[in-house]
């Protein structure tokens, strides 16, 4: 009904189910039955109405577990997934899968984009269902409130994650939706990472935290590594403009200002 009453010319499709490494591994069924729901809707109500281009959002996470870093395009499909985030990843690839096969069949311009870890201003802040950074700087805001002298984090920090603010995932989009040529996937991201321990360092100086960080190891990591190969999206004339210091900042100052007023 809604594309039928305001057909659209252009669709970014960036609606989803989404959380960290505990949420994906608690509502498994949950990820994979809504995820696969909303993007096959929105295909659907897309294809029967003269949508000029349509990008939809997958997840650095559909790549195999044991990619060579850092990870190409053409890397998926070519092994196993992360276990804790499989119901997702295959979600994710079935969408990839549902606009390159569109394009195919239809010729139309479904496109797909894959984004590093993305975080930024209106992010999830929940404590314990969000991605890496929200969650930190939330659990580490309650950990300097109740003046507590140890923060505890998943895992041994040693895995490493590349991070990409908001606002330059938006802006790859719209430089993408105007590119004519582009291929059925593109990588999104930095090109560069960081390990967990260092992240949360950064995080713990930036919100002026005093206590010793200690890591649970009873706790699952993860890929260890999963960094994004960006160099078709560089090559086309796109790059970042948020560095990370700079982008926590913005976080930590939207969380303090906006969620714990």
């Amino acid at each position: 009904q809604y594309f039928k009453k305001n057909n659209p010319e252009y669709v970014f499709l960036a609606a989803a189910k989404v959380g960290g490494i505990v949420a994906n591994n608690t509502y498994r069924a949950d990820f994979i039955l809504d995820n696969l729901s909303i993007q096959n809707n929105v295909f659907r109500a897309a294809l029967n109405t003269p949508v000029k281009k349509f990008m939809f959002l997958g997840s650095s996470c559909i790549y195999p577990k044991e990619s060579p870093q850092p990870i190409k395009e053409e890397c998926l499909l070519t092994g196993p997934l992360e276990p804790t985030n499989e119901p997702y990843a295959i979600a994710k690839i079935a969408g990839l899968k549902t606009a390159e096969n569109i394009r195919r069949q239809y010729k139309r311009e479904f496109v797909s984009v894959m984004p590093t870890n993305l975080y930024g201003i209106h992010d999830n802040f929940h404590p314990d269902n969000s991605h890496a950074i929200p969650g930190l700087i939330a659990r580490m805001q309650k950990a300097i409130d109740d003046k507590s002298s140890q923060f505890s984090i998943w895992g041994t920090g040693q895995p490493r994650r590349e991070f990409l603010y908001v606002d330059d995932m938006a802006s790859a989009c719209v430089f993408l939706m105007d590119k004519t040529d582009m291929p059925d996937w593109l990588n999104i991201g930095t090109g560069q990472d960081i390990s967990i321990v260092d992240l949360a360092h950064k995080i713990a100086k930036l919100m002026e935290f005093k206590g010793e960080l200690v890591f649970d190891t009873s706790k699952p990591d993860g890929t260890m590594e999963k960094r994004l190969d960006v160099e078709k999206l560089f090559s086309l004339g796109w790059q970042p403009q948020v560095s990370l210091d700079e982008g926590l900042k913005r976080s930590i100052s939207y969380f303090r200002q906006e969620i714990l007023k």
